[in-house]
């Protein structure tokens, strides 16, 4: 990681910053951006998170599934955690902290957008972040490629349905169109021009104009998350300002969830007896979220200044710090696992 990759959670807290600022400052412009829609998809945001998932979608080798048989255990603990346990544990977190623990202190609409901006974040599983995350464990890099490779082809097919249940089953209308609009916007697209981009960079098949074109576009990528940031505080300005509270409110059911989760795929790697550098990083997966994926979602079915939308960025407020926690504990307890050589 760069010095600027290190310092990320300051970075991403002073785009909170200024988008607050801005927003409060000059709210005409803000809502002029909001008007940019075509579709119920924000024009600008829409950009920056294509400038965002594009670049993830690039370093997607398919090929590499072609190993999956190999090690099984560690992608089948990754698929159980991602699709089986943690979409479902994070509607249930954010159905009992706004139905039942902050009953009184948020209305009940609000509380339904935020328990969906939740159900967003926890049935979207991480692309690119986790890359950095295996790097700093020392995960198997290939394994990791692996992981999230068959992650997304799962994701084109599973995101939809398992959102629209879980927000069905909270309660909240599920516009369908959107929602199977808002997965071929932000998942088929990219995936399929990256697969395209990849190929034809890396003919040669020695990864030298593949690696350039990713360090090329990796500093756009972070830009695209700060702006989006920036943008999305920047429509949310007068919200918290008004209700600071939301933002706590929030984050206790996502940090909940994310130790949580970690906590659970880490006891079962343990159990299974993978060797660490496959098991960190597959904790990782599971427990790290595509908040880009999200926060389109939710801006594309509940709007820019939705409570969908601010759980959504407060997700992005929380991921990261508590990951590198979460990367510091794992690298603490390395000996609890056994060496790659011995596995």
């Amino acid at each position: 990681m760069g010095s600027f990759e290190r310092y990320l959670s300051v970075w991403v807290g002073l785009a909170i910053a200024v988008g607050v600022l801005c927003g409060s400052l000059f709210p005409e412009v803000f809502a002029l951006l909001a008007t940019l829609e075509i579709a119920r998809v924000n024009l600008p945001v829409a950009l920056l998170i294509w400038l965002m998932i594009y670049p993830m979608m690039v370093q997607v080798d398919f090929s590499s599934m072609a190993d999956v048989g190999k090690r099984p255990r560690g992608l089948l603990l990754t698929l159980v955690i991602n699709w089986l346990i943690k979409p479902f544990t994070m509607a249930a977190l954010g159905w009992f902290f706004f139905r039942v623990v902050f009953v009184d202190l948020v209305d009940p609409a609000t509380a339904s957008e935020y328990i969906a901006g939740m159900i967003l974040l926890g049935v979207a599983p991480c692309t690119a972040m986790v890359f950095v995350w295996s790097q700093l464990t020392r995960g198997d890099a290939n394994y990791t490629l692996v992981q999230v490779s068959v992650n997304d082809v799962i994701m084109v097919f599973a995101f939809a349905p398992i959102a629209g249940f879980l927000l069905g089953i909270s309660d909240i209308s599920v516009p369908w169109d959107t929602l199977l609009l808002s997965v071929v916007l932000y998942v088929l697209i990219p995936l399929v021009v990256g697969i395209v981009t990849r190929r034809s960079l890396d003919r040669a098949d020695d990864h030298s104009q593949l690696e350039r074109f990713l360090r090329r576009t990796k500093p756009l990528s972070i830009l695209g998350l700060l702006t989006t940031v920036v943008l999305l505080f920047g429509f949310q300005a007068t919200t918290i300002l008004a209700q600071p509270l939301a933002i706590v409110l929030i984050a206790v059911p996502l940090l909940l969830q994310t130790y949580g989760i970690f906590a659970i795929a880490y006891g079962v790697a343990r159990v299974l007896k993978l060797p660490h550098n496959i098991a960190a990083p597959a904790c990782m997966i599971g427990t790290s979220n595509f908040f880009e994926l999200a926060v389109a979602v939710a801006i594309s079915l509940f709007g820019l200044n939705s409570g969908a939308a601010l759980a959504t960025v407060v997700g992005v407020l929380v991921e990261v710090p508590v990951m590198l926690s979460l990367v510091a504990f794992a690298n603490r307890t390395r000996h609890w696992f056994a060496s790659p050589t011995s596995a």
